[in-house]
């Protein structure tokens, strides 16, 4: 597997035991194993394999002499888990990862490209709220990637 995209957003709940089931729609693109670690804005990511290798040589390469660098790489490799789809889509969150994104129940699970996000529901709707208000500025921003 190498190239990725995933797109859409599933509502899901995660039940009492931590377990969130990935819809079939993305589990298609992922192998068995897979890994979350915090996100920025208040979520979590989930990575294919392959991407978080990516991402682990360019934490590695952070360099461990400016103070933010170690930061960052220590609260998003510390927070990292590698887990496995049981036989029903599901991958069980472990409960630092779900206190760290605020999931009890009720969740979005959002296609960004290379990688999926887990937020939870509330979280996720004002986030969107708030971002859907200065859409066009952000866009107009972003003119120099010619997106």
């Amino acid at each position: 597997m190498g190239d990725f995209m995933f797109i859409g957003q599933f509502k899901n709940n995660i039940d009492a035991k931590g377990r969130l089931i990935v819809p079939a729609k993305y589990r298609d693109q992922l192998d068995n194993k897979i890994i979350v670690a915090r996100g920025l804005d208040g979520c979590l990511c989930v990575y294919p394999l392959s991407k978080w290798q990516t991402i682990e040589n360019k934490l590695a390469s952070l360099p461990n002499t400016k103070k933010q660098a170690r930061a960052y790489a220590r609260m998003i490799l510390s927070s990292a888990c590698d887990l496995d789809f049981d036989k029903l889509g599901r991958i069980n969150l472990p409960n630092h990862l779900c206190q760290l994104a605020n999931l009890v129940k009720k969740c979005i699970i959002v296609g960004v490209g290379e990688y999926l996000e887990i937020w939870d529901e509330e979280t996720w709707l004002a986030y969107n709220e708030k971002i859907d208000e200065s859409f066009e500025d952000i866009a107009e921003e972003l003119v120099d990637f010619e997106i």
